[in-house]
């Protein structure tokens, strides 16, 4: 008989399970049956406290687990190729949270362990199966503001503390790999094409060695897209989508609201040449809930995945070309190894 579920358990009991178990939970055609933490006491706090029947007394037992399909990973950075390796392994499918890997060279890894193993294996960004941003491509592949010519944001945030894991580089911490990469992901997203080359001045934080502002350039040959990115300023986050007829701005672009309409902005001309501006709102969701919905269904069906493993190497090339650019000070080609 054909499943009709998907059995998740998470592998961690990280902050930002928070925000993204009970989404899961609640997400159709998902369950969430437990949580593995290295200490049995948090693996039973976070299971009480999110509702879970199990907590595993380590990330081994829940992979041993027969029931468990899927595993949601959000570890620190620098142990998600290992653990979503020995996820697939086990014979799970992997949701793991960005950014996947370090660098694109580690993604080759995970896609031979995906090959090898016949697993689904997804990058969460949350964002990309979000209604708001499959508007946005909408709007733009269908002409609504003509021919786009540039894409600008920004995203920032405040945070000093030196035991944060975005400020251990040992960790792989820092604001590229952590926020950064989000308007890397929606401007290719929404571009509908990879860029040619990237420019990029980083400044480092001289007590965490972690990159903690940036200034990135992309040129997607016709389209400029730039942004900035900073995890020591006031937090900002916004999207803009600049065309020959109008404009787009997305006002809450990374971490949409979940209790209120997500809205577009859009700047056009009416029929006399008229300037307006029109709020248009996007259905009340959670991304991480639809993203889930979404992951369970590929698994269900046999489908195609909404962030293929190859999308994840992709971007993470451009992310590999704007630190060499922070280090060479030119233009740095996307390289594909």
């Amino acid at each position: 008989m054909a499943k009709d579920e998907i059995v998740w358990g998470i592998l961690g009991a990280a902050k930002i399970n928070d925000k993204v178990v009970v989404p899961i939970h609640e997400a159709s055609k998902c369950r969430v049956k437990g949580i593995a933490s290295r200490s049995l006491e948090k693996a039973r706090e976070a299971a009480a406290k999110y509702g879970l029947a199990v907590a595993y007394d380590s990330y081994e037992a829940l992979l041993a687990d027969p029931e468990i399909d899927a595993v949601y990973i959000p570890l620190p950075n620098h142990l998600h190729v290992e653990w979503t390796i020995r996820s697939v392994e086990a014979g799970k499918h992997v949701l793991c949270e960005k950014p996947i890997s370090l660098d694109a060279g580690q993604v080759e890894r995970l896609i031979a362990a995906r090959d090898k193993h016949g697993r689904y294996i997804q990058e969460a960004f949350m964002v990309r199966t979000h209604p708001q941003w499959l508007k946005v491509r909408t709007l733009i592949d269908e002409g609504a503001i003509g021919e786009l010519r540039a894409v600008t944001g920004g995203f920032t945030y405040h945070n000093t503390n030196a035991q944060n894991i975005r400020n251990k580089s040992e960790l792989g911490g820092g604001g590229l790999l952590d926020i950064g990469c989000y308007p890397i992901t929606t401007s290719r997203f929404t571009i509908g094409r990879e860029p040619k080359r990237v420019v990029a001045l980083i400044e480092q934080d001289p007590a965490f060695n972690v990159d903690r502002l940036g200034s990135v350039l992309m040129d997607f040959d016709g389209v400029q897209a730039s942004f900035f990115y900073s995890t020591q300023t006031y937090p900002y986050q916004r999207m803009q989508f600049h065309g020959t007829k109008g404009r787009i701005e997305v006002e809450i672009p990374f971490n949409a609201p979940n209790d209120r309409p997500a809205r577009l902005l859009i700047s056009e001309h009416t029929s006399d040449g008229v300037a307006t501006d029109r709020w248009l709102e996007l259905p009340v969701c959670d991304q991480y809930g639809v993203a889930a919905a979404t992951f369970a269904e590929a698994i269900l069906s046999g489908g195609p995945q909404a962030i293929p493993l190859e999308d994840a190497r992709a971007n993470m090339r451009v992310i590999d070309a704007v630190f060499r650019s922070a280090q060479s000070g030119g233009w740095e080609s996307i390289v594909e190894r």
